[in-house]
């Protein structure tokens, strides 16, 4: 009994937080997206290739979260966008009080769109609001066609399913029309995309729907 005490006040605070982080974001008319997969998904190269075709087009910041490096920080910075890099020391999500003090690094006038890439995990970031506007979840291809059914409590509470690396299915056992019908079974208003950051497959159809809602944000 004493243990659930503890874990509702921690996710009490982290929800009263998330929500001065809404605030925020909504003070300034910017879209945020909470990208969430397995370590390995291409989480990076998505939001590289993303940038990218973003540039001149939308003004973007980045933040990133990782459990050790700022590798992935690195690798955004050549975009010469904002990008503050959070390392957990082994913590295996982000939470709404790292976000807030990564976004005081962050000059938010003018910015569009703050894409946040999660530390790799489908469990713990699912119960972790972050303030964001709507989570992506990426799957890969090399993930399997199940992982919906392991992982139900991420597809409920994301908006976007991204299945990447999409040209290698000629190469795994899985089945994408099943990986597509495993995640509606569990929530049918998932809106979902087709990628392979090797072959730029599905990646101006993901882009075209974020400028979109950036518009109208």
């Amino acid at each position: 009994m004493a243990i659930l005490k503890i874990e509702c006040a921690v996710l009490q605070k982290n929800d009263d937080i998330a929500g001065f982080n809404r605030r925020l974001f909504e003070r300034f008319g910017i879209m945020v997206l909470n990208i969430v997969s397995s370590p390995g998904s291409g989480k990076t190269s998505l939001l590289e290739q993303m940038l990218a075709r973003f540039r001149g087009r939308i003004n973007a910041a980045v933040i990133e979260g990782d459990v050790q490096t700022d590798l992935d920080a690195r690798r955004i910075s050549v975009f010469g966008i904002p990008v503050v890099q959070i390392v957990t020391d082994g913590g295996c999500h982000l939470e709404a009080g790292l976000v807030r003090d990564a976004v005081a690094n962050l000059t938010l006038d003018g910015v569009q769109l703050l894409l946040i890439e999660n530390v790799g995990n489908l469990v713990c970031p699912a119960n972790y609001d972050l303030g964001e506007s709507m989570k992506v979840v990426v799957v890969s291809m090399t993930e399997g066609d199940d992982k919906p059914l392991k992982y139900p409590g991420m597809f409920r509470k994301a908006s976007i399913l991204v299945i990447n690396k999409i040209d290698l299915t000629p190469h795994v056992s899985a089945d994408p029309e099943v990986l597509v019908r495993n995640a509606l079974s569990i929530n049918p208003n998932l809106k979902i995309f087709r990628t392979s950051c090797t072959t730029g497959e599905g990646i101006a159809e993901l882009c075209t729907w974020v400028e979109e809602e950036v518009a109208v944000w």
